[in-house]
């Protein structure tokens, strides 16, 4: 084998050449075929190349790579992307050569073919690329160390660079280890699998503090398998790199130098004046080519070198490997052995497993005398050992990924069980127990424990029955037992949280073939963390009908910039966003001057980055400064040099004051000693706001002073909301920069057209493209193709999209699924499959309103084009493209908001008129609100049915964990109210499988939410504000949940939601009293119930008890009340666990909302469940917003069938 990217390897036994005829073709009746090629010793393996058979039909079209040491156990080669397989042979003469993205050093390779000629059979010619290289090996067996000792008494370094391979089959032990008496260390451990790095410069820190924090890079590091280790550091700069994956971080304190006193320990810490004993426990594998700053240190161990001292050391790796198998199905696999005679009686049985599934059958026995029998599982994550009616359970967790070791013994009428060598748990026997049959581990075929589901996805290795080893080979082969969905010789577990694709914070948790992402708190939602839960801005919390208020903003969106909470004042005709920052009262300044200048500084409520993508994407920005001064100037008189000064966003210094654009000097005080002028103006040039530092440097004569005061930051305007584009050539198009979007992309974007179809946007790579269009003039198309073939998602809207009207598209794709809304219509989702390319790569421009080819062009307007949080402008693109002009024409295109309150703008040939169907406000402009008085008598009931189901649209295509239709179920309820009584059932949506949300006044007149989202749970009870509401007074509660997370907004206070204890005589209670007071603006999701009974009183949808009065109660409270509109943000996690029915609320099954005495029995059956739901008390923040485009009513629908309606009961 010779080095170089074209070296091949010369023939050796057992492999084969593509040069010459033949090939390798297995039998017919091998049901588990491989081609195994022995290299003879070990070599780095850089590329495979495969051919079909010579002359023949037969060929591999794609196989799997397997690898080994020494031809027991394997480790399966996967691909950077985590993708395992390769591609192959399309005929049997053609070469195909893979390179290995990483490389691997091994003796012995295996070809697993996965897919073949239909029309053949299996054919290989195989060759591999690569080089030798040199091994220099030591084997640690678990008491021996090495100790490199230094010329000096310490040694201190500002850079080190170490680098070593390892094997291991055990989860703990230490590779290095250093310190020095001022308190630096420095340790590389294996720690549950993973390599945790210890790193201390600072020498305040104490040696052994248990504040100590690692950094922890890799997973399963107990595979007994090579992993690569490279640790750099330079000063406080470490980069820890272990395979392929790599944590770039820097050191804590002060120091820059590594000192460490005497030695280095390679393998364990040894315990100073006590040969052979250590602290810790010890590294039990080998190491291969140590180096310490270029210093071979088992070369030098070796050769006897006097600076290493060498304890129990040998100089190869002799360590066995341990041949596993893994249980490759949750529903079929099994592996059933026969039992051996046991000479005591009774029976035993030990084994290791490893796994990450939370539920699975580990081992089923038969028993004697009948019927008994012994059941092992994991049941949500511990290990429950079953016998009959009795069980035991272990209480720790099991499903880590970890190796677990089993030992179940019958003696003594005793059953034991042992876990991990932990203190042991006993079920007592009335007689001795035998075994009867055959032993199933991970699953069973037979009728008495089919039921026993799921079967055990996983690994297991080292089974004993009756104390005697099984060799699993022979299972292999058919000369023992049976099995079904194995795989032998290889433990193919792998960690699918790494590297962590659940995004800006997410927390990643596994099962064996699909990983799911935690969201809670991180202010994003949807599969992988992507979205943010936020608006981008003021103006679009104002679109969506929100008023003043303080409100989390997240200017990029999906971007890597986290929310930033700011005040939106809305009480103008534009919409302001305010940014105050930590001073905020008027400063008086004495003394300065250009030596001793007086400074401060400006902290904001958002960091730099942040604060650049909300003045960037406004209109316009300002900032108020106000300066009083006497005996000062702001300038020098004779040369006009600043005395006086201060800094823009970026640092830099501006001494331009007032209106005047940058560069112009003006604005001084009167230096006349009883005179005290005033300046007060703004600066608005916005590429230099916010000022983040102000210098008064002319304050140090007598008499002298300056007063001044900085206001907040205050913008105005969404530069992206109606950034538009109009398309009147098919073969016109803008062009932009290749996306951005190899694991995540989400893009939206209006759209309005009369043509039957178009391409909104597309971008291709070699063979990867994404691709978005109106397909027909009803449906929109979002196809894509990673590498696992094209896929396409289409979105049909029941009216037609080619209406010259708005209309709202959002396409989105991630390694978990895909999706696309249009409109108002429910998301439809498609998930991707669990082991394909997760990688979009694009190599062309991105092209908008056309595609390279210059077909099929979009003929339109488009505006809002976002694509992951940044904003496109096309209106700059288009003034220099032909074919295209900015803007779009229309009344409805301006950035004017003609319509509220989630109304929508219609055009018409002579003007515009306000569909305001969709809002809970009425008007010509849908700024009315609509209020009803209600009695203690009154009552009123809408039923409806969604057109579409969220849950229909979700593809079978690959399985998903239960988490996931959970993240997308959500609920935007909006409403006001005005009463004086006490407790009141303000608002209830319930379904008819028994699930239900209530929103109540409890005796106090403080708020409640009850949220009853798990049938077999209590409700979660969540109180947003513990003041009392019940006073007549006009309040807005608006209620929003993103799968277990709710967000709640409540007028004129500021608190935090907690959850209480249920009392369902409390609910029970508000739900007879009913509610006496005004209701106004009441909306739920789309949907206006309260304006839609009013509107719509001979509707069958609608029923109408007692009397019920129009009101203007809410306009005229909102006319009285002079208090600002504050927020209340409540993050609330819903409930414990997995809720696999989660979605039904937002989607597709009925509800009811009302407001009376008739509550009461609806209330009385859900509330039959008394038993207390263990709850999260996490709360952070969290806001959603809903997207304010067309949908159509749907009183119409009322003739479906009962089980799928809503209905609301007022």
């Amino acid at each position: 084998m010779h080095c170089g990217s074209e070296a091949s390897l010369l023939p050796y036994s057992g492999s084969i050449s593509l040069k010459g005829a033949g090939g390798w073709s297995p039998m017919v009746t091998d049901q588990e075929p491989w081609l195994q090629v022995d290299l003879r010793e070990q070599m780095e393996v850089t590329a495979v190349a495969t051919q079909g058979r010579y002359d023949s039909w037969d060929w591999v079209s794609s196989y799997l790579l397997l690898y080994s040491d020494t031809g027991r156990a394997w480790k399966q080669y996967r691909h950077e992307d985590g993708v395992g397989r390769f591609v192959g042979n399309v005929n049997s003469e053609a070469v195909v050569q893979n390179k290995l993205s990483h490389p691997v050093r091994t003796r012995f390779l295996r070809f697993v073919p996965r897919d073949w000629n239909p029309s053949g059979w299996m054919g290989l010619r195989v060759e591999v690329y690569g080089c030798s290289y040199k091994s220099y090996m030591a084997d640690f067996d678990g008491r021996s160390s090495l100790l490199y000792r230094f010329n000096q008494k310490s040694m201190s370094t500002v850079k080190d660079v170490i680098s070593l391979r390892f094997r291991s089959h055990q989860a703990e032990g230490v590779l290095l280890h250093g310190e020095g008496q001022r308190g630096d260390y420095i340790t590389l451990e294996l720690h549950q699998g993973r390599l945790d790095l210890y790193l201390n410069l600072d020498d305040s820190r104490l040696r052994f503090s248990s504040g100590r924090v690692a950094v922890s890079v890799g997973s399963l590091l107990d595979d007994q398998h090579w992993h690569s280790v490279h640790i750099e550091r330079f000063n406080k700069q470490v980069n820890l790199t272990v395979d392929s994956h790599t944590q770039h971080f820097q050191t804590k304190g002060e120091g820059h130098s590594l000192e460490v006193d005497y030695e280095l320990s390679f393998g364990g810490i040894p315990l100073p004046g006590k040969p052979g004993t250590f602290l810790r426990k010890n590294f039990h594998g080998c190491m291969e080519n140590l180096y310490y700053n270029g210093i071979n240190i088992i070369d030098l161990a070796k050769r006897r070198k006097p600076q290493i001292h060498s304890g129990n050391v040998t100089f190869s790796c002799s360590q066995p490997q341990l041949v596993a198998c893994t249980f490759l199905s949750s529903s079929s696999s099994f592996l059933s052995l026969p039992s051996a005679a046991s000479a005591t009686g009774g029976f035993s049985v030990r084994f290791q497993f490893r796994t990450w599934n939370p539920d699975g059958l580990l081992l089923f026995v038969q028993l004697s005398p009948e019927p008994q029998r012994l059941v092992l599982q994991i049941s949500n994550s511990r290990l429950y050992l079953t016998l009959h009616s009795g069980g035991t359970e272990k209480c720790h967790r099991v499903n880590n990924g970890l190796w677990h070791s089993v030992s179940l013994d019958t003696k003594n009428l005793q059953i034991t069980l042992t876990v991990d060598g932990e203190p042991s748990s006993a079920i007592e026997l009335w007689e001795q127990l035998e075994s009867r049959g055959n032993f199933y581990f991970g699953g069973c075929p037979t009728t008495d424990c089919q039921h026993l589901t799921p079967a055990f996805q996983g690994c297991m290795r080292l089974i004993f029955i009756n104390r005697q080893p099984k060799d699993l080979n022979q299972a292999q082969q058919g000369l023992l037992g049976n099995y079904n969905e194995l795989q032998f010789d290889t433990c193919n577990i792998r960690d699918r949280c790494l590297p962590n694709l659940c995004e800006h914070g997410g927390r990643c948790s596994q099962t064996w073939s699909s990983f799911s992402c935690d969201c809670s708190g991180t202010g994003y939602s949807g599969a992988t963390c992507h979205n943010s839960i936020y608006e981008s801005s003021c103006e679009a919390y104002k679109l969506i009908g929100s008023s003043s208020g303080f409100y989390s903003i997240d200017p990029d969106g999906s971007g890597p910039l986290g929310p930033t909470q700011v005040y939106c004042n809305m009480t103008e005709e534009k919409v302001w966003t305010v940014l105050a920052h930590n001073s905020t009262a008027p400063v008086t300044v004495q003394g300065s001057s250009l030596l001793k200048p007086h400074i401060m500084k400006f902290n904001y409520s958002a960091s730099a980055e942040e604060l650049q993508a909300i003045v960037s994407g406004s209109e316009q920005c300002q900032q108020e400064v106000v300066y009083d001064c006497k005996r000062s100037r702001l300038f020098n008189t004779k040369d006009g040099s600043p005395l006086s000064w201060w800094l823009d966003r970026e640092g830099e210094r501006r001494s331009y004051w007032g209106g005047f654009l940058p560069g112009v000097q003006q604005c001084s005080c009167s230096l006349e000693e009883n005179c005290m002028d005033m300046n007060y103006f703004f600066l608005s040039y916005k590429d230099h706001l916010p000022v983040s530092q102000i210098v008064i440097g002319d304050t140090n004569r007598t008499g002298s002073q300056a007063v001044y005061h900085i206001g907040p930051l205050r913008c105005y305007g969404d530069k992206s909301i109606w950034n538009a584009a109009s398309f009147y050539q098919e073969s016109s198009y803008l062009y932009f920069p290749t996306l951005q979007a190899e694991l995540a992309s989400d893009i939206s974007f209006y759209f309005k057209t009369s043509a039957p179809s178009g391409v909104f946007l597309e971008n291709l790579g070699l063979k990867d493209f994404i691709r978005v269009e109106l397909s027909s003039p009803s449906a929109v198309t979002f196809s894509f193709d990673v590498g696992n073939g094209p896929v396409v998602l289409s979105m049909k809207s029941h009216l037609p999209l080619n209406d010259r009207q708005w209309h709202y598209v959002r396409a989105e794709r991630n390694v978990k699924e895909a999706s696309l809304q249009v409109d108002q219509l429910p998301l439809r989702f498609l998930e991707a499959p669990a082991d394909g390319h997760p990688r979009l790569r694009l190599s062309s421009q991105l092209f908008v309103g056309g595609t390279a080819s210059q077909q099929r062009g979009f003929l339109g307007c488009i505006r809002t084009l976002t694509v992951n949080g940044v904003s496109f402008d096309l209106e700059e693109r288009a003034k220099m493209t032909p074919g295209v002009s900015s803007g779009c024409p229309g009344y409805c295109s301006g950035s004017s908001s003609l319509c509220h309150n989630r109304g929508r703008c219609i055009e018409k040939s002579n003007g515009y008129v306000c569909d305001c169907s969709q809002s809970a406000y009425g008007g010509t402009t849908c700024d009315q609100e609509v209020s009803v008085s209600f009695d203690m008598e009154s009552s009123v009931t809408y039923t409806f049915q969604e057109p579409f189901s969220v849950m229909q649209n979700r593809s079978s295509q690959a399985s998903s964990v239960s988490t996931e239709s959970s993240s997308r179920a959500r609920e935007d309820v909006a409403f006001s109210f005005v009463t004086s009584q006490k407790p009141a059932m303000l608002l209830t949506v319930s379904t008819f499988n028994q699930q239900y949300i209530a929103v109540i006044l409890a005796k106090n007149g403080s708020l409640q939410i009850w949220y009853h989202l798990q049938t077999d749970r209590s409700p979660d009870v969540f109180s947003p504000a513990l003041n009392n509401l019940a006073d007549g007074r006009l309040h807005r509660i608006r209620i929003h949940r993103v799968g277990k997370n709710l967000y709640v907004q409540v007028s004129s206070t500021l608190s935090f939601a907690f959850p209480l204890i249920h009392n369902s005589n409390l609910l029970m209670e508000a739900a007879s009293k009913g509610f006496s007071g005004c209701l106004s603006s009441v909306q739920f999701n789309h949907v206006a119930p309260l304006k839609a009974a009013l509107t719509n009183r001979g509707s069958s949808l609608v029923t109408i008890r007692g009397p019920l009065v129009q009101s203007n109660c809410g306009a005229l409270a909102e006319s009285t009340s002079h208090t600002l509109q504050g927020k209340t943000f409540t993050h609330s996690p819903h409930g414990n666990g997995t809720q696999k029915d989660l979605a039904v609320i937002a989607g597709v099954v009925t509800a009811v909302v009302f407001i009376a005495v008739c509550a009461l029995a609806v209330i009385s059956r859900l509330l039959y469940q008394q038993r207390r739901a263990q709850r999260s008390s996490s709360i952070k923040e969290e806001t959603r917003h809903s997207v304010y485009t067309d949908y159509r009513t749907e009183l119409h629908l009322h003739n479906s069938v009962r089980d799928n309606m809503k209905e609301y009961y007022i």
